[in-house]
């Protein structure tokens, strides 16, 4: 953590307080309560100074690599065929690299495009072995998180990890939640899988999240994903100016990559993000997952 402060703002704030507490001092003279003022002035005083000085990790251009403002990470989840039919293409021909949170069964059947995104420098990343999500779900009723205990889960990841190493060559270190619900069983035996995440994993990430990642209070096993399916780039940008005005790491999350459709990210709109976000002018870094993680944790040992 580091002890930071705008001097201007400071002497400001100084001269403020210091005619404030005049007039206090005379109203209070005039008024007979000349007793209480040290202690009132003094509380004046931390109430208006204090605020001047603030604590905390500075994710300006000076926490991001090569001064930039901010970290992008484009995520796509469930290993589908679109994703390496066009998808890898697009992110290839720019060089930028994303994570592929994925499903063992989906990758077999099309194992020749996911080697070479490997290849390219794409993450592969844990989606589990079945993507089990509440019963509430019709089609997740065979595999529902209501049915589920710790040992099972782990059993699922661990195969699911297993896999992906013997079809790909990678290890696994990340891993995004089916549906991004991160609880298993019901009623009063409802518990959080959270902590075997941790176990497994370097990261998690979530879905269909409210807001970007901030590096100076960072859940790592509970990373937030943010939709960027079927969005056009006009409503994405002022996602990513929110992210960049705070220093943030804005992870995106995607299914299918084409024109349009259901759980599509458009092409059309990942391809002018990547442009605008290759402006240097801008200050954006685009990093796959792990990446990122593994540079928070250099700048905070």
């Amino acid at each position: 953590m580091d002890l930071f402060f705008d001097s201007s703002i400071l002497v400001t704030s100084t001269l403020l307080a210091f005619f404030t507490l005049l007039i206090f001092h005379s109203t209070m003279k005039t008024n007979g309560y000349l007793h209480s003022f040290h202690h009132l002035s003094l509380l004046a005083f931390i109430t208006i100074i204090f605020p001047t000085v603030v604590v905390g990790q500075d994710t300006g251009a000076d926490f991001w690599p090569e001064g930039k403002q901010m970290a992008i990470s484009l995520t796509f989840d469930d290993g589908r065929f679109s994703q390496v039919q066009g998808g890898t293409q697009l992110l290839d021909t720019y060089g930028v690299k994303a994570t592929f949170y994925v499903v063992p069964s989906a990758v077999e059947q099309q194992i020749e495009g996911w080697k070479s995104a490997v290849a390219h420098g794409h993450e592969i990343a844990n989606h589990s072995l079945v993507h089990p999500c509440s019963g509430n779900f019709a089609w997740s009723r065979d595999h529902a998180l209501e049915e589920y205990t710790i040992e099972e889960m782990k059993k699922e990841l661990s195969m699911a990890n297993a896999r992906l190493h013997e079809l790909l060559g990678v290890e696994v270190r990340a891993f995004a939640y089916p549906c991004g619900q991160t609880y298993i069983g019901s009623g009063k035996e409802t518990m959080s899988y959270v902590p075997l995440i941790a176990s497994l994993f370097a990261s998690g990430r979530g879905w269909m999240d409210e807001a970007p990642n901030d590096p100076a209070y960072l859940n790592r096993e509970q990373l937030t994903g943010i939709e960027m399916d079927g969005k056009d780039f006009e409503e994405v940008l002022p996602i990513i100016e929110r992210a960049r005005n705070n220093g943030f790491w804005l992870i995106l999350a995607g299914h299918e990559m084409g024109v349009s459709g259901d759980q599509t990210t458009r092409l059309a709109m990942l391809e002018k993000l990547i442009q605008y976000a290759q402006k240097p002018e801008n200050g954006i870094w685009i990093a796959p997952v792990s990446e990122v993680m593994d540079y928070l944790d250099n700048q905070t040992n």
